[in-house]
């Protein structure tokens, strides 16, 4: 069977957060010697392959270009400590947004120019190449499609994982609620509530996001290394809505569930000389929280801009050197259980503004501001972990269930 063979300036391959959000920015620019590129967005027909539907969070400063999408947004944060301490602050000037992926992917979608050229394939084999690369993928019906294209960006999940010393899985299972009476303050957003079971290593929390005052996403979320199964994480849920926060009478509208990795791997943004990976598999995740969305769009907006300027269009991994450090280090204290992880959130934000703690972990903080943060944690406890992960061996990472 003969293999039809296309031509672009820009191939895409995937089309989840990092995909969808480089074809919007990259379809209007203009590219010395080339003008408007031609841009191939090439995706997996529906099924497994494909991102679930999911809820993005992110914070940010004043207003974003995704604010008219917004699902809801919160200018007020609270962290409760396993003791029911509450720390509650307003973040001014940052907001904390809430973000639907099908608004997301719809409006992005809808909004496509006529030289953006959507594809569902499965991408089998990525060939670099001195001036192009080549992209072979599959169609639904078994026929073969290739592309050329003069820089390819590969924004799937990587096929095998990376070797790191430390890798904890942020898994959790969220309901959307609907309660008959109000129950719910739409002002303020609970980031983690540790009135939860405290596992052998790692940490539980809660997370609420109120719609409304009867709406909201609850969620259930560990950080250690195996999942749950289904009965796991529904009785979880049980025992939080009903023991801890005291519902009664609710309904259940839908359901999310995901697993995030949080590793202190190294995702190298080169696969070749015209070929770029993007978004996780480029290590747009910060390895202590698991947001992705923030370090998503400063890796997109790094590559347009190198783009309209005719650069190597080089994606940067959105995160500094030493923060990742310090990263993997919280990874390692929490893993091999030198750390109390719920006493440990709960004293952090507890002691420091939280716009402070928000700021170093999206990266945007100053060295002295991280050195004042750093001595309201355990400092015994995390020297003893920097000693022990300093030798600890990198490792081969499982693959997720």
């Amino acid at each position: 069977m003969l293999t039809a063979m296309r031509e672009f300036d820009l191939l895409i391959a995937g089309a989840g957060a990092a995909g969808l959000t480089l074809a919007h920015s990259a379809a209007g620019i203009v590219m010395p010697g080339i003008g408007t590129p031609e841009i191939a967005l090439v995706e997996p027909p529906p099924g497994a392959r494909r991102p679930a539907e999911r809820t993005w969070c992110f914070w940010e400063r004043g207003p974003g270009p995704w604010d008219g999408l917004l699902t809801a947004r919160w200018e007020t944060l609270s962290v409760v400590s396993p003791s029911g301490a509450s720390h509650e602050q307003a973040i001014s000037p940052l907001s904390y947004k809430m973000l639907r992926s099908r608004d997301f992917e719809a409006h992005v979608r809808a909004g496509l120019g006529p030289n953006v050229h959507p594809y569902t394939a499965t991408v089998t084999a990525i060939d670099d190449g001195t001036d192009h690369a080549t992209v072979h993928a599959s169609r639904p019906d078994g026929s073969r499609v290739s592309f050329r294209a003069g820089h390819v960006f590969d924004s799937r999940p990587r096929p095998v994982p990376p070797r790191a010393r430390t890798t904890l899985l942020q898994h959790f299972r969220g309901w959307f609620v609907h309660a008959r009476d109000d129950v719910f303050d739409p002002a303020t957003a609970s980031l983690m509530d540790l009135r939860t079971p405290r596992p052998r290593t790692g940490v539980s929390f809660g997370y609420v996001l109120p719609l409304s005052s009867r709406d909201a996403l609850v969620e259930y979320t560990e950080f250690n290394r195996e999942v749950l199964d289904e009965d796991g994480y529904e009785s979880a849920l049980r025992r939080y809505t009903g023991e801890v926060l005291g519902l009664r009478r609710f309904t259940v509208a839908a359901r999310e569930q995901g697993v995030i990795p949080m590793t202190d791997a190294r995702f190298p943004t080169r696969a070749g000389r015209r070929v770029f990976r993007l978004g996780a598999a480029g290590g747009a995740t910060r390895p202590s929280t698991g947001y992705t969305f923030s370090g998503i769009q400063r890796q997109v907006a790094s590559v347009v801009r190198a783009l309209e300027r005719g650069r190597d269009p080089l994606p940067p991994v959105p995160h500094r050197r030493r923060h990742l450090v310090m990263d993997s280090v919280l990874l390692y204290a929490l893993d091999s259980g030198r750390l109390d992880g719920a006493e440990f959130f709960a004293r952090l934000f507890a002691r420091n503004d939280t716009r402070d703690v928000l700021e170093f972990l999206d990266g945007r903080s100053a060295l002295g501001r991280e050195l004042a943060l750093g001595v309201t944690t355990p400092v015994a406890a995390m020297s003893a972990a920097a000693v022990g992960r300093a030798f600890a061996p990198l490792r081969p990472r499982r693959r997720t269930r």
